[in-house]
């Protein structure tokens, strides 16, 4: 059996299989991220820490501010100069070389990282946590460095860990539990779970906050807005990190708050009251404050072990299946979700039902957001770039008074873009790759546009509900990916969608609707003419006319050839008319001028085609 409970942010209370406890060699300190191998235990976690810095065990008072600041910036530094320094390299190598020489970068550089995370603690570690899980989007050896975030961090002391439970509850230790184990389950950025065992009988996960991270959060928000002031002074479209940095403060002051989470897993727990196959932690009213969280034990194996899934016969593609439709209904059915689906936070029983865990980030779509789903849906099916825009701009996307004609030509873009690229009938998750190439292209037809990062950030922002499902569903794809590349989620997702976005319409009432549309516009004006005629008749038309210097350059030349023609047609006209008159002295001035003149226009035709 396994202590399985990483997870980011505080971690999780009430969930872990126990240890062997029969092990004859009890792991050191730096060692406590364990799990069973077939020989004793496999040290899985805090490596680089055992190795480079054991004295960050210890209990300490929070790094100083400059410190922190500095440290992440340094490592940031090092990071991008190694891969830069990689990329010079390479240019004067085989791409076989190149290919090696990554593999060893990518696994140096998560060390690093690991490294850093480990010392500095606080907010950094969910960073971390974050990216181990983007299982398509990241390198391979990258993402295995990162990996031990998703196990534990070190942990503080049980005395200190005592006295923060004393303190918020107003008893003694042994007044409140008849056991309490002191090898916590695990250790996250704001906390660490103790398994525990309560004088009634009641087996229980007490979650405990560590004692000095009030000051660590503060000290790292701080950093983090630092941060954003220097990268606007420097970047101009970034003039709405303010508004993100209040989202980012707002949602960990939001998990530092164990009361609320207690409130949310009772009542996500209780939407889920008829289904025996999701199974949820319960609170324990009594002995549960802001800073302390005590819940029923609920055992599990993490969702990314899957060697441990396959040795229990968990069908994986019934599993991934199972937490798309868990999450379908929690988002579009229940309207609140649990927001943080890290490998760390989704355990599987023995007898495959899904065990959620850590619901200190829960979150909910806000009425415009549910309003401007719909007509999203429907402005893709029906090709709608006008009924897109008005979509975006009800959920919050598109800035207030922001440009039309930036927004509407952003929105036609990359939906032309994801009309080429995607096929819904045949997607599944394997196809999701980051493709920073593709990225780069499209930067720079927009550039072609006329349209920069100025006039993006100007005409766009991410509203503070989709900041949440976004990293939903990047954690929900990490997780799905690693138990089942094949599968398709939106033949998962369609009922649900059809559900909540078409109400008592159907698919077929919609494309109906759309291929009216089409008929319409095939007989009327095209699309495009018909928009510009609506724009000048309200006096906003604007005609832009590229490369004008150009153009104006070749106009006048035109006019000069032009002239030069004319004049030399002239002249021989008076040549012609003075032979006539018997003035041939006369009529070979004008001769020699017109041919002249000719001589000349004609040149300047060659090189202007030229």
């Amino acid at each position: 059996m396994t202590a399985q409970v990483p997870e980011v942010g505080p971690p999780s209370a009430g969930a872990a299989t126990k240890r062997d406890r029969t092990a004859s060699d009890s792991p050191p300190p730096a060692a406590l991220a364990a799990e069973p191998a077939d020989n004793g235990l496999k040290i899985t976690s805090v490596r680089p820490l055992a190795e480079h810095n054991q004295q960050a065990l210890a209990p300490r008072r929070p790094a100083t501010h400059s410190y922190r600041f500095f440290r992440a910036y340094w490592t940031t530094f090092l990071v991008l100069g190694s891969y830069l320094w990689t990329f010079f390299l390479g240019r004067f190598f085989a791409q076989a070389w190149m290919d090696a020489r990554l593999e060893v970068v990518h696994a140096r550089n998560a060390r690093r990282v690991v490294h850093t995370i480990v010392v500095l603690q606080g907010l950094f570690i969910k960073v971390g946590q974050l990216l181990s899980v983007l299982a398509n989007f990241l390198p391979a050896p990258f993402r295995d460095g990162l990996a031990s975030l998703q196990d534990r961090m070190p942990p503080r002391p049980t005395s200190e860990i005592k006295e923060r439970i004393e303190g918020s509850l107003g008893r003694p230790m042994k007044e409140l539990f008849s056991r309490f184990d002191d090898q916590p389950l695990a250790s996250a950025s704001l906390g660490q779970v103790h398994e525990a065992m309560l004088p009634d009988g009641r087996h229980v996960a007490v979650k405990v906050q560590h004692a000095d991270i009030d000051e660590i959060v503060k000290l790292d928000l701080r950093t983090i807005r630092r941060i954003m002031m220097i990268v606007s002074r420097f970047v101009p479209a970034s003039k709405n990190l303010d508004v993100y940095y209040r989202q980012i403060k707002a949602m960990i002051e939001e998990e530092l708050d164990f009361e609320r989470e207690a409130r949310n897993i009772e009542l996500i727990a209780k939407n889920f009251a008829s289904d025996p196959t999701v199974v949820f932690p319960t609170p324990v009213p009594e002995l549960s404050t802001r800073r302390v969280l005590v819940t029923t034990f609920v055992q599990g194996m993490k969702v990314s072990d899957i060697r441990r899934l396959d040795e229990a016969n968990i069908d994986r593609p019934a599993l991934a299946r199972k937490i798309v439709e868990t999450y379908c209904q929690m988002i579009f059915v229940d309207g609140v979700y649990h927001a943080d689906p890290h490998p760390g936070n989704v355990l599987v029983g023995q007898n495959g039902e899904l065990v959620l865990l850590d619901f200190g980030a829960v979150a909910e779509l806000s009425r415009d957001m549910k309003e401007g789903i719909p007509e999203l849906v429907e402005g893709v099916i029906r090709r709608d770039t006008d009924r897109l825009i008005r979509a975006l701009k009800k959920m919050g996307f598109i800035s207030r008074g922001s440009a039309e004609d930036v927004s509407e030509r952003v929105v036609e873009f990359f939906h032309q873009r994801f009309q080429e690229d995607v096929k819904l009938e045949s997607f599944n998750l394997k196809d999701i790759k980051l493709d920073p190439q593709r990225g780069i292209e499209s930067l720079m037809s927009l550039r072609k546009m006329n349209i920069g990062l100025r006039e993006l950030s100007e005409a766009f922002h991410v509203p503070r509900d989709w900041v949440f499902l976004e990293r939903t569903l990047l954690l929900l794809t990490g997780v799905c990916t690693e138990l089942d590349p094949e599968m398709q989620p939106v033949e998962i997702i369609h009922p649900y969608v059809q559900k909540f976005v078409l109400g008592n319409r159907d698919w077929a009432q919609i494309a109906l609707e759309a291929a009216k549309d089409m008929a319409l516009k095939a007989i009327t004006l095209p699309d495009d003419l018909r928009k510009y005629l609506m724009r000048a008749n309200r006096g906003e038309a604007e005609v832009k006319v590229r490369d004008l210097s150009r153009a104006a350059s070749t106009v006048a030349s035109s006019v000069r050839q032009l002239a030069q023609v004319i004049l030399a047609v002239s002249l021989g006209g008076a040549a012609l008319y003075l032979l006539s008159l018997g003035r041939p002295d006369l009529a070979l001035y004008f001769g020699w001028g017109a041919g002249g003149i000719a001589t000349l226009a004609l040149l300047g035709m060659l090189f202007s085609r030229n």
